[in-house]
């Protein structure tokens, strides 16, 4: 008989919910669950694919140890043992910076990684500690951090209620939002424009979300802090500022309004390829807005100045008054998990940056990690602190990373690599041991990041839909066995007892003398569960262990959370401020010295010949999507998008070698009206040719890597984010076998 079970999808940012079918142990059907009460069924094909994940033979079900530089299965007692022999001596005579560890997208979607991978941290103590926040968001991060206080207090679009949108480098009817989760955007964008709102994109292509507004303009890739600078001065400039009930909370306007002083649209027309009038038009538009948002997103965080771009985007936002407002961008208030919802509100320590360095460069740790692009070199270069071991969490730095053959070549010089992975990819060929996680359908589910960035605020909860194969631990229980490890407890431990040792901590910082009654409260519950319980209870909807009789708990969340129920509806946003802001001095910082002083290295280069710039798909949002049949069927996606003007200029037919100052490769070409000319496009994630690669379905249609023409010293020095964007490259004709 087939039964229907709730889940929340947790491929992307949408966090959309589902409801999945299933017939013993098969599923049947996988369809948007229409009582959802974020995502209101809606469904993108991501979610479908679900299936082919939990099905995929590809995926690792048991631990796998490498003898000779071939895999084989084992038990999970044997790969430990292995761990402990090989990792421990590492750690304990080479020291605590001579272990690495690099975490992955999906660790962002899966709890036990997420609330557990922290505890491992700081069981290494290690410097070297990396993450995909370098490759895509870290920019918007720092500047929220310098200027809210706290690294995900992120303003969101009240798309809802929004009259003017200006989105700059976001593909949101693509990915339903990125630092923004905004499911079934195609249809909220929709309802704005037929109500009478407005929506302007800037790219360098005629995306998705670009052919959908009502207006689009085709910037030069890199040129966004030019624009944005601008449109800042233009505000000052013409009287168009008006903080409204935001004049009492900021510091720095002055200082602000001298920083882009300079940046008259007359001066930076040129550089960002949009004219000066219309730079003033956009300016007079949002400031004369009922209520109006501008949103940044991936293009403008993946340049030399993401974190001037990012502080842009929210500088523009506070001068036109719709910072915190109705329509306007505004801060979501999660049910748990947040820290601008807990401690004394208004004010707080802020953030703190470059506690610490990177060995070789001296790059500054940025949100308590390196920028991945700094891996390499400290595997390579020898001496005190060299990196000799390496611990990856669901991560895939050989393709989605910068410098990959470079990578890919210092992972064969370590002496110990140890990998948490459902597969045999580009990066996990490497490992010595690779300890696989559950299926998600095997697996609970609470969004831990994503409701902080969430349109709408909400509470949500999907369990497991079938049981794990027996003796099979789950994540977090293998995070704490690893721990355990580090810190000299050895095998035998009992991970009951090292997730109540460390829950135990976690209340005492809060409770104090009350810790026992609040663990009393919290035990029928273990693991995750437990910790979801906890900051339920204490989050802001909280029943704060009774004193709020109505407030939300774990039993409560759950209880809703059915695929009739759909979770806890929150409301819409609401203003947040002071309360949100965790700045030492209780106000917003508008005018941050080390983002102006980077501002005031903003200037137009000479225009290469073709910059490149990337994309990403619906069915291909990251590198280990592409093994999922669902999704890997239909037209191919890596492909070189040129202008037809290019293409018939150059002589291009179908394959074309695009070269930069580090690498070079050959694309299939696609010709495409949608590029400006002297703009080529690769999407991300591709290149799974790779010898060793056990994934059959991504290895019939390998694509090609972008990354094999970024630099990998290429970096914003402020967050330390990758330059993934407008790199200059030659583009020739070439054929297949080049």
């Amino acid at each position: 008989m087939a039964r229907s079970h709730y889940r929340i999808c947790p491929l992307c940012e949408a966090c959309c919910g589902l409801e999945v079918k299933t017939e013993r142990a098969r599923v049947i059907a996988i369809r948007g669950a229409e009582s959802d009460v974020f995502s209101h069924g809606y469904l993108c094909p991501k979610g479908v694919s679900l299936k082919d994940l939990h099905e995929d033979p590809d995926r690792l079900r048991t631990p796998l140890i490498k003898h000779d530089g071939v895999f084989v299965e084992a038990s999970w007692e044997e790969a430990f043992a292995e761990i402990e022999r090989r990792l421990l001596p590492i750690h304990r005579e080479r020291g605590a910076d001579a272990v690495a560890l690099t975490i992955g997208n999906p660790a962002a979607h899966k709890v036990s990684l997420l609330a557990y991978t922290p505890r491992l941290v700081r069981a290494l103590g290690t410097r070297n500690v990396y993450s995909a926040s370098t490759l895509d968001q870290m920019p918007k991060q720092l500047s929220a951090g310098l200027m809210f206080g706290h690294w995900l207090s992120i303003p969101l679009p009240d798309i809802e209620r929004c009259d003017y949108l200006l989105i700059l480098g976001g593909n949101p009817m693509i990915s339903n939002g990125s630092l923004w989760t905004v499911p079934d955007y195609r249809g909220k964008a929709k309802a704005m424009r037929a109500r009478g709102g407005r929506i302007v994109v800037v790219d360098p292509r005629r995306s998705e979300t670009a052919a959908a507004a009502d207006e689009h303009l085709a910037i030069r890739p890199g040129g966004d802090a030019l624009l944005l600078a601008g449109i800042a001065h233009t505000l000052f400039a013409e009287g168009l500022v008006k903080l409204g009930r935001l004049a009492d909370h900021v510091n720095g306007i002055e200082a602000a309004r001298a920083a882009v002083q300079p940046f008259a649209p007359e001066v930076t027309a040129a550089g960002c390829g949009i004219p000066a009038e219309t730079q003033r038009r956009i300016a007079r538009e949002l400031a004369a807005a009922p209520r109006a948002a501008v949103y940044g997103r991936i293009g403008t965080c993946t340049t030399r100045f993401g974190t001037v771009n990012s502080w842009l985007v929210d500088l523009i936002n506070v001068l036109t008054g719709n910072l915190d407002r109705e329509g306007g961008a505004m801060f979501a208030k999660a049910a748990a998990f947040a820290p601008n919802t807990q401690g004394k509100p208004g004010s707080g320590k802020g953030i703190a940056t470059g506690r610490r360095s990177s060995r070789v460069s001296g790059a500054p740790e940025v949100f308590g990690e390196l920028p991945i692009t700094v891996m390499a070199e400290e595997i390579e270069t020898a001496g005190e602190g060299q990196v000799r071991a390496l611990i990856t969490v669901a991560s895939n730095p050989v393709l989605s990373a910068p410098g990959g053959p470079r990578i890919a070549k210092a992972l064969e010089q370590l002496d110990f690599m140890l990998s948490l992975d459902i597969y045999i990819n580009e990066t996990t060929r490497h490992a010595d041991v690779i300890l696989p996680g559950l299926s998600p359908l095997e697996d609970l589910h609470f969004d831990v990041a994503f409701p902080q960035l969430s349109h709408r605020n909400h509470a949500r909860f999907s369990g497991p839909v079938f049981d794990a194969a027996a003796g099979t631990p789950q994540e977090w229980q293998t995070i704490l066995r690893l721990c355990a490890l580090l810190e000299g407890r050895g095998l035998g431990v009992d991970v009951q007892q090292l997730d109540d040792e460390a829950i135990e901590a976690d209340v005492k910082r809060f409770a104090g003398e009350q810790t026992p009654a609040v663990l009393a409260a919290l035990r029928p519950w273990r693991g995750p569960e437990r910790l979801i319980d906890l900051q339920l209870r204490v989050g802001p909807y909280g029943d704060q262990f009774g004193r709020k009789p109505d407030g939300l708990n774990l039993a409560r969340v759950k209880a809703a959370s059915t695929v009739e129920g759909g979770g806890v509806d929150l409301g819409a946003l609401v203003p947040r401020i002071p309360e949100l802001l965790r700045t030492p001095s209780g106000r917003i910082e508008l005018a941050p010295p080390s983002i102006l002083a980077d501002l005031a290295r903003v200037k137009a280069g000479p225009a290469p010949a073709f910059s490149l710039i990337g994309r990403r798909d619906t069915r291909s949002g990251n590198s280990w999507m592409h093994n999922l049949p669902v999704l890997a069927k239909g037209p191919e996606r890596c492909t070189l998008l040129v202008h037809p003007g290019d293409a018939e200029r150059l002589g291009l037919a179908e394959f074309a070698k695009v070269k930069s100052a580090v690498g070079e490769l050959v694309a299939r070409v696609e010709r495409s009206a949608d590029m400006s000319p002297g703009v080529v496009s690769l999407p991300h994630g591709w290149g799974h040719g790779l010898d060793g690669v056990c994934l059959s379905v991504a290895r019939e249609r390998p694509g090609v890597n972008m990354n094999a023409l970024l630099d990998d010293a290429a970096r914003d020095p402020l967050s330390g984010n990758a330059v993934l964007s407008g790199v200059a490259v030659e583009v020739t004709p070439a054929c297949e076998a080049a």
